[in-house]
């Protein structure tokens, strides 16, 4: 977990060789699972991992699988028990609802929830999007993120964004 991001998600691996990454500043629910691999194919005749239970079986590859790492952005809300499988990217300012199954992708600042997860809305429009992304105020040494704190802390996202042109941030 990067700077400032808080939480104790369970990590589930298989020795796949895959990783778990959190950015900056995500808050991550009670309960969450990044479950980095361990997922059972389901375009074999069987789904049962043979080659984790019978010795005999070792030498079969590819059971249980992995998609990949799981990336989670900066400033990312996860809610209470959510589920994100491997492979997945979770885009900076995105919230992922309590108890989510998250199987894909989630855009930044898109707001997901269900089982599987879908798009319920994003927080912003498209335009206000692409500003947030360039200004990254995550990456900011934290007095100037003091500085900006009432703002940040502010649901006029306008005046954010002026500020952060009027200072060189955008």
């Amino acid at each position: 977990m990067d700077e400032g991001s808080y939480g104790n998600p369970i990590v589930l691996s298989w020795g796949e060789g895959t990783i778990a990454r959190v950015g900056k500043y995500s808050s991550i629910g009670p309960g969450t699972t990044l479950m980095l691999g361990g997922e059972h194919r389901t375009d074999w005749v069987t789904t049962y991992p043979f080659s984790v239970f019978w010795p005999e079986a070792a030498g079969f590859v590819g059971h249980p699988k992995s998609k990949g790492n799981i990336f989670i952005g900066n400033d990312v809300w996860i809610g209470y028990e959510a589920l994100i499988l491997s492979g997945v990217t979770i885009g900076s300012g995105a919230v992922v609802a309590a108890k989510a199954v998250v199987t894909k992708n989630v855009p930044p600042y898109a707001i997901v929830g269900g089982n599987p997860a879908k798009i319920i809305r994003y927080r912003f429009d498209h335009e206000t999007i692409l500003k947030l992304l360039s200004i990254r105020w995550w990456d900011w040494p934290r007095d100037e993120i003091l500085r900006a704190m009432p703002l940040l802390l502010s649901d006029n996202i306008q005046t954010f964004i002026d500020y952060c042109a009027a200072t060189g941030k955008l």
